[in-house]
């Protein structure tokens, strides 16, 4: 059994080889028709490549041809153009050489013409050094003769008549001058005296000098003791309660009220006469009275600028401003009453408005308001003008009404015609006779400085300061100052017033010279 299984086993391996290699046979013979094949087919592609190859060979020579043709002919048509284009530059090339050559045989002409002039003109030259030295020759000669004829050198001969004609035009200028300004002053004299005396005789106010010291008159002397107060308990609570100083002295039955500011004196005054009529006097009903006071003394300052618009006919003030305005019957210049001058300001500058044809109202609205300032000049530092424009602008007045109130002391440039006017009204309005008060020492002051300047100038024998200081009077010496240079002194010693003093209104000089003669009879 075994012998047989290994015998089949046998047969079968023997089957298997013989099958494996019958396969190896035809696989190879199959591999062998496919490679037959394959070269075929390659043998194909290869020929057809190469002769696709040899085509494009063929095409790409026969278009080589072409584009070497066709360039060929581009460049030729190119090389004629620029042949073409050569033959015209050498044709202008020769063209402007020949120009240049004109031009060089015309330079060569003229510059022999101008070597010509120029040897014509060096003889001329040296004619005309041979004539000058000739002239300076006969000059010298004749300078020389003049000399010895006249006694004097030519310097002096120069200055001399320098001198002569700079006093000839001296004295004909100072002539024209004295001519001019007497015209010119005639014609305004005429004018402003027509202005002016119009703007015055408008003008019906009654003008009364009043005191600045606050007194208050007592029923007895008593009453002194009363306003003290035991350890001066009294006056110390008036004091207090009013800001002032209270002078008690040994003048009977008066009280004197000492401060700077007019609205506390004046609420003082008011506080003290109630008290005094009252007859109580003591702390607490001294604060009472005071209080009262400070109303009806408010009341009372409206009430007064309310007077004071109605009465110029102004309309459209601010509550505020009107207020100020009636702050200003408390305040004095020179012992004038500040709201007095304003209203009087206001109308002499409203007459003078209407006479130049201006606005009157606005000219009146202006000069009322031009002192404002004053009211708070204890309260803020500056000037009464500067202040005065800044309160008008805070409360709404317009740019013509500032500017007119701050220029009208020239501080401020003037922008309109309303300064000047406003500063004339109030320079009338304060130089008319009797408005102000002026310290004595101050007054006597300003008339040594005006004798002073007038004495300082050259010819002056004596001057007077005459008519309070409005008008200084100069005795010239008439050997020194000629009648001509009398106009010129004039005006140089009043421009030198003007630039050194500081006055009200104006100061007329006045030269005199005259010539006396004597003799003795015997």
């Amino acid at each position: 059994m075994t012998m047989m299984v290994l015998l089949w086993v046998l047969i079968g391996l023997a089957a298997g080889a013989g099958a494996v290699w019958l396969f190896y046979r035809f696989r190879r013979q199959q591999l062998a028709a496919l490679k037959s094949v394959a070269e075929g087919t390659a043998s194909r592609i290869l020929e057809e490549a190469r002769k696709e190859g040899e085509a494009i060979r063929r095409e790409a020579q026969i278009q080589g041809k072409d584009l070497l043709i066709k360039v060929k002919a581009e460049w030729e048509d190119e090389a004629r153009d620029q042949r073409r284009e050569l033959t015209a530059l050498e044709k202008r090339v020769a063209q402007k050489e020949e120009s240049v050559a004109q031009k060089v045989e015309v330079f060569a002409q003229r510059e022999g013409d101008l070597s010509a002039r120029d040897e014509a003109l060096r003889q001329r030259e040296r004619g005309l050094e041979q004539r000058r030295t000739e002239y300076d020759r006969l000059v010298d000669s004749v300078r020389e003769k003049l000399e010895q004829a006249a006694s004097m050198t030519r310097d002096e001969a120069k200055r001399t008549l320098v001198e002569q004609m700079l006093d000839e035009a001296r004295h004909d200028a100072a002539r024209h001058i004295r001519q001019i300004e007497q015209e010119g002053r005639e014609e305004a004299d005429r004018r402003a005296k027509k202005i002016i005396s119009v703007a015055i005789e408008r003008l019906a106010g009654e003008f009364v000098t009043e005191r600045t010291v606050s007194v208050v008159a007592l029923p007895s002397d008593d009453m002194k003791g009363r306003i003290i107060g035991r350890e001066g308990r009294n006056i110390r609570a008036i004091e207090a309660a009013t800001g002032v100083d209270l002078i008690i002295d040994d003048t009977p039955e008066v009280v004197v009220i000492s401060c700077h500011n007019p609205i506390r004196r004046e609420l003082a005054r008011l506080a003290l006469e109630r008290l005094v009529s009252d007859g109580r006097i003591h702390p607490g009903r001294i604060e009472e009275v005071v209080r009262k006071a400070e109303q009806d003394l408010d009341a009372a300052v409206r009430e007064a600028g309310q007077r004071a618009v109605l009465e110029v006919g102004v309309h459209g003030i601010h509550p505020e401003l009107v207020k100020l305005i009636g702050m200003l019957k408390y305040r004095y210049s020179y012992a004038q009453n500040v709201l007095m001058h304003s209203i009087e300001a206001a109308f002499i500058a409203g007459a003078m408005a209407a006479e130049l044809g201006l606005n009157e109202k606005q000219a009146r609205r202006a000069a009322l308001l031009h002192d404002i300032g004053k009211a708070l000049t204890h309260e803020v530092e500056g000037s009464h003008a500067i202040i005065g424009g800044e309160i008008a602008r805070k409360y709404g007045e317009s740019a013509k009404i500032v500017n007119a109130i701050a220029a009208h002391h020239e501080e401020v440039r003037a922008e309109t015609i309303l300064a000047p006017l406003v500063d004339a009204a109030d320079a009338l309005s304060g130089a008319r006779p009797g408005a102000r008060r002026e310290v004595l020492e101050s007054y006597v002051k300003r008339l040594e400085d005006l004798e002073r300047i007038s004495s300082s100038f050259r010819g002056v024998e004596k001057s007077f300061a005459v008519q309070a200081g409005r008008e200084i009077r100069i005795i010239v010496d008439p050997g020194t100052v000629p009648d001509d240079q009398a106009a010129l002194l004039a005006r140089d010693v009043a421009r030198k017033i003007e630039q050194e003093m500081t006055y009200p209104g104006q100061i007329k000089v006045t030269v005199i010279r005259e010539t006396r003669a004597s003799d003795l009879a015997r």
